[in-house]
């Protein structure tokens, strides 16, 4: 995968984002869509030979649509600034998440958001055991990887079923539960970049392997 082109395409997108501008470039940006699920078929290759739990993702499931959702978000522009995709995407589950972009590029996994009836099983497995999620969080390297969980929007009371003097509330009230490694532009052009990735999808294991059996106990 050429990433150096990946990242001038991205930026010459996000100069002229607009159909017009695409339509002119569909030749480039298939070629550049086809390389990346290439790329993405090799990485799910690798990833799988990693971890026997490993849910083969090809990279055509994989790959998220560059479009943005001009329904629900009409203020957006027409095109995203990244090329993204989730590997080990079983359903319901945790998956691993890339994002190769203009202004971000990230590793990343857990739950963003997740309807009601995951987000109370997580609690519930937060509730039961709630101490080895909170050892795979202080853990040192992972730390070092990940910091906090994604800080996103949580509760300001209790959830409901739960009260304010919980061992793990401030856990409890995440409607988030996610970890984000951030990279450079420089990190994604290194030759070592897939031994980078392989290095942060071993160390998130254990908090998307937790976060995944509380949703399916």
């Amino acid at each position: 995968m050429n990433f150096k082109e990946l990242f001038d395409f991205l930026h010459q997108l996000q100069q002229n984002n607009s159909k017009e501008w695409m339509d002119a470039n569909r030749k480039w940006y298939t070629s550049l869509r086809k390389d990346f699920i290439a790329w993405l078929d090799d990485l799910d290759y690798t990833m799988a030979k990693l971890d026997e739990e490993y849910y083969p993702t090809p990279g055509k499931k994989g790959i998220n649509r560059i479009n943005n959702n001009l329904m629900f978000h009409p203020n957006k522009p027409v095109y995203k600034d990244h090329f993204g995709a989730g590997l080990d995407k079983a359903p319901n589950s945790a998956d691993f998440y890339i994002e190769v972009g203009v202004k971000q590029c990230l590793l990343a996994g857990g739950f963003w958001r997740p309807e009601p009836k995951t987000l109370r099983s997580i609690r519930e497995g937060i509730d039961y055991n709630g101490e080895e999620l909170q050892a795979i969080l202080d853990k040192p390297k992972f730390k070092r990887f990940f910091g906090e969980l994604y800080e996103d929007e949580r509760l300001k009371k209790p959830p409901k079923g739960f009260t304010k003097d919980h061992p793990h509330i401030e856990l409890l009230k995440n409607k988030t539960f996610a970890v984000v490694h951030e990279l450079d532009k420089e990190d994604v052009l290194k030759p070592n970049f897939k031994e980078k990735m392989k290095e942060v999808y071993l160390e998130m294991l254990p908090f998307r392997r937790y976060l995944n059996q509380a949703v399916f106990l």
